[in-house]
């Protein structure tokens, strides 16, 4: 009987112990990339589309799913990468982006403070038909500028760990 007793208080404090120690860590965590980034004109970004302005990301943890938390003056938005890639290309952050029917949308977040390359949803160039798609080609003489996609990089400001 009286070890019942006992093994209900060491429960009790075991647990009481255990809440405390959850709540304290929480309190103190700390985000794995914060930083600020200005967009010159609007940009769509997965399902969310910004306007031009100064905004500042949070990406809270370094695993899947990869959330960015993005505030703007006039914007709040939860984006999700679709995947990552293990390096950043640029060396530097940045966001890069890729003109799509005439919309420029980010297609990915170079974070080489983590040694990752986050990519997003960009959406599908709609298809030529195919009469449209014979008059529309170019010739094979055409310099390489003629040929590429418009793509942007915007520097990101980040904070770190």
């Amino acid at each position: 009987m009286i070890w019942a007793k006992y093994l209900k208080l060491f429960t009790k404090v075991g647990l009481a112990a255990l809440v405390l120690g959850a709540l304290s860590t929480s309190g103190n965590a700390q985000n794995a990339v914060q930083g600020k980034f200005t967009l010159p004109f609007e940009t769509h970004w997965g399902g969310a589309t910004l306007p031009a302005g100064d905004y500042t990301f949070v990406l809270p943890s370094v695993s899947y799913p990869y959330r960015l938390y993005i505030r703007g003056q006039a914007t709040t938005a939860i984006i999700m990468a679709v995947g990552f890639d293990k390096k950043a290309a640029s060396g530097h952050a940045q966001l890069n982006l890729v003109e799509i029917a005439d919309a420029q949308n980010v297609q990915t977040l170079e974070s080489p403070e983590l040694g990752l390359t986050f990519n997003f949803a960009t959406p599908t160039p709609k298809h030529l038909g195919r009469r449209e798609a014979r008059q529309k080609t170019t010739p094979a003489t055409a310099p390489a500028s003629q040929v590429s996609v418009n793509k942007t990089s915007i520097a990101v400001h980040a904070a770190g760990r």
